[in-house]
């Protein structure tokens, strides 16, 4: 008789409730052996890993697949590189399981302290890019937690593959194979399972588009730690420092235009924006980039730039389009962000230290940044080592979530005999 996809996610669950016992009491050295010995495996596997994309990229080239995914999916050798060296760098940093911190007396005459533990079993669900396999097991591992990956069915054999090796540095470091488990079936009931099994899972994690998310915030019975878009801006003030203001306005929209982090509406004030906008359009239409401007901003720019809608003050263009709104002040400002951005990441460029203060007390983001582009919201960019994700949720992670956001805390007392009278 054929498993039916719920029963066969009960077992990944079950599983992977037990293995998180085991990798919950790793010591830190059995942790980054196991590490360092899949970083070995994926070098040794170069070949295996690059016949399993092809299949991978020649089924998406059938299916129709747009070539920015068809990139996304891609194995380059680069990126091997990159997610040996991930592992690598993981293995390196500090283990936070076991750290106990706050310990005092009270005055009963006990000790109480709080220590880091992990949050169990993590579902990872994710799209298209495999080398989210890597970075995912790899901090699940570090952070003592076990997880079960679900990645998308375009990239199904080269997870199957990656996966290979990670079980190869598990079983070196003597630690139970189900600490990391990849779902085998691309039957898109697994998803419907994993988000929905409160008794063998943790936490869910979800990389993906807007539908992906909003589908698993919507039907989850597990916590979730996600963020929908990415409507960063940057505000420069009228205290600005013009070169640096055109520096980071550039960086933040045309380093890359897909990731999360990228600036989609500059703001800018009015008693600088005849100075600042024109140079700063003359970039953007040498790189191509499309602009769409509030009344004041097409005055100063000129007919090519589109009449911004409402719409756009809130769109997440992953493209590049960028919005332009002049506005007469700061309050103005932190009231556009709050109002319509995504609570991700904004930045003011000032040289005024109260502006700079007011703007990271009142904008409600994850990431707030003064005189830098947006674009260093990231893991590996804050010293995390990599990232599973950006949280824009208020509860538990917020911003990159690394090591640390993987784990939580429990009390800890320590007594000599101690009773309450």
């Amino acid at each position: 008789m054929t498993e039916s996809v719920l029963d066969y996610m009960t077992r990944l669950g079950r599983a992977a409730r037990q293995a998180s016992r085991v990798i919950a009491r790793a010591t830190t050295a059995q942790k980054n052996r196991a590490l360092l010995a899949a970083a070995d495996a994926l070098d040794a596997a170069r070949p295996e890993l690059t016949a399993a994309n092809e299949q991978d990229l020649a089924n998406g080239r059938a299916n129709g697949l747009e070539p920015a995914l068809l990139d996304r999916l891609a194995l380059t050798p680069v990126r091997i590189d990159e997610m040996i060296e991930g592992l690598r760098q993981v293995a390196k940093l500090p283990d936070p399981i076991g750290e106990i911190r706050d310990m005092r007396y009270l005055p009963s005459g006990i000790q109480v302290g709080k220590m880091r533990v992990p949050l169990g079993v993590i579902g990872i669900i994710y799209e298209s890019r495999p080398n989210v396999t890597i970075d995912a097991a790899s901090l699940c591992l570090k952070s003592g937690n076990a997880t079960i990956l679900r990645g998308g069915s375009e990239a199904i054999n080269s997870n199957r593959a990656i996966a290979t090796c990670i079980q190869q540095g598990l079983a070196a470091a003597d630690l139970p194979a189900h600490v990391v488990q990849v779902v085998e079936t691309t039957d898109r009931a697994a998803v419907g399972a994993l988000i929905t099994m409160p008794e063998f899972v943790d936490v869910i994690v979800p990389r993906g588009g807007k539908s992906l998310i909003e589908r698993v915030s919507r039907d989850a019975k597990v916590p979730v730690i996600k963020h929908l878009d990415g409507v960063c801006h940057v505000f420069i003030d009228v205290a600005a420092d013009l070169d640096k203001a055109i520096r980071i306005a550039d960086n933040a929209k045309t380093h890359r235009y897909a990731p999360c982090n990228t600036m989609e509406t500059l703001l800018v004030h009015a008693a600088i924006a005849d100075r600042v906008l024109p140079p700063l359009a003359a970039i953007y239409r040498d790189k191509g980039v499309e602009l769409r401007g509030c009344a004041q901003t097409r005055s100063i720019l000129g007919g090519d730039v589109l009449q911004a809608t409402e719409e756009d003050w809130r769109t997440e263009y992953t493209a590049p389009i960028l919005s332009i709104r002049v506005l007469d002040n700061l309050e103005q400002a932190i009231e556009h962000i709050n109002t319509y951005g995504s609570h991700h990441t904004d930045a003011i460029v000032t040289e005024n230290f109260s502006d700079a203060r007011r703007f990271l007390n009142e904008v409600d983001s994850s990431s707030v940044m003064v005189n830098a582009s947006t674009r260093f919201a990231d893991g590996f960019e804050y010293g995390l080592g990599a990232e599973i994700g950006i949280s824009t949720d208020k509860l538990h992670a917020r911003g990159p979530v690394g090591l640390e956001g993987l784990t939580s805390e429990k009390y800890v007392v320590f007594g000599d005999g101690h009773v309450r009278t």
